[in-house]
């Protein structure tokens, strides 16, 4: 997609919806010796989904996995909606985009595997890593620069805030 057709269609985006394993991690699972998982996030990540926020961005997760490091980092972000152990993620998007009160079509989705094709093909805009499968990068509308769990996440929001001419808004508090 040539980038003034992503950047009109993402103006009329209202809500991101990320994949967790592979989006906002490197996809990298690890456990403890008494099989507890860690989850390792980038912090420009965090601070990119708040700023989303900042400019009424709602910023939601849909998960295959369950995990209670994911449910710790979403409630420190703000993120109320949190669909996690998610098996059909196109219903699961479907759904939240009922809950919310919009389209599928006003969401962004940033997925990096098969199991996200089915959110990802229902999206306004569709986002993958750059270190996701070729498959995946060919389905969908943009690809990062960044891998997942390296800052990806933050370099689509700050695309986003460049296609709404947000940036007087986000950096009114750091000024």
């Amino acid at each position: 997609m040539k980038k003034n057709d992503l950047l009109s269609r993402l103006r009329k985006v209202r809500a991101l919806i990320l994949d967790v394993d592979g989006v906002l991690t490197d996809g990298r699972l690890h456990f403890t010796e008494h099989g507890e998982e860690h989850k390792v996030f980038h912090s420009r990540d965090g601070h990119g989904i708040k700023m989303a926020q900042k400019i009424g961005i709602e910023v939601a997760i849909i998960s295959g996995r369950a995990s209670p490091a994911l449910r710790h980092r979403a409630d420190s972000l703000g993120i109320t909606h949190c669909l996690i152990g998610v098996r059909d993620k196109g219903e699961a998007l479907e759904t939240l985009a009922a809950t919310l009160v919009i389209r599928p079509e006003e969401c962004a989705v940033m997925g990096d595997d098969v199991i996200d094709l089915p959110m990802l093909n229902r999206a306004g805009v569709s986002v993958t890593v750059a270190d996701a499968p070729r498959l995946i990068q060919a389905r969908v509308d943009w690809v990062t620069r960044l891998g997942g769990g390296q800052g990806a996440v933050r370099e689509f929001i700050d695309l986003l805030i460049d296609a709404r001419d947000a940036w007087p808004t986000v950096l009114a508090d750091y000024e």
